[in-house]
């Protein structure tokens, strides 16, 4: 048995250390995780030579760098929050439905997939952005656009 007595600290903690005035305030984007997946592929696609260039850094500064990095960061961030902003305005109930689907199958993408399809077209037509999976076989049909769900909680085989 243990001589030390357990401690639970309740009280909140926050850094009050200011950021370098080179780095540019940037607010948070203040989604859940629901719609953040539901948009990722299309943050993804916007967004990729931020990210590329936020994760260059990171690799540059052997995984440290978190004061050298904040600025490719913050600029993902911004790419994010425009990504989610465009989609809101062009696509807004598509969206929600997507999202609120994902919530209620417990972030499960192939329960939702005809809601998906439906995001991706409205996407695609209003804001050029397109659902695309990183190195995904180029010979068989991506599993986004399967007709087939093989878990889904609708008949096996099809999608309503």
């Amino acid at each position: 048995m243990s001589a030390r007595q357990p401690r639970f600290n309740q009280a909140l903690l926050l850094d009050t250390t200011p950021l370098p005035s080179s780095i540019p305030p940037v607010a948070e984007i203040g989604a859940s995780s629901a719609p953040l997946l539901s948009a990722a592929y299309f943050i993804g696609a916007r967004c990729r030579p931020f990210n590329d260039d936020y994760m260059k850094c990171k690799t540059d500064a052997h995984g440290r760098g978190e004061f050298e990095c904040m600025l490719e960061g913050r600029k993902v961030t911004r790419c994010a929050a425009s990504v989610l902003e465009d989609i809101n305005k062009n696509c807004l109930q598509e969206f929600r439905r997507h999202w609120d689907c994902l919530e209620h199958n417990n972030q499960q993408l192939w329960q939702c997939r005809t809601l998906e399809w439906k995001l991706n077209g409205c996407v695609y037509d209003k804001l050029k952005l397109e659902k695309k999976i990183p190195d995904a076989p180029t010979n068989e049909t991506p599993v986004h656009l399967r007709k087939r769900q093989i878990y889904s909680h609708n008949e096996p085989g099809v999608l309503t």
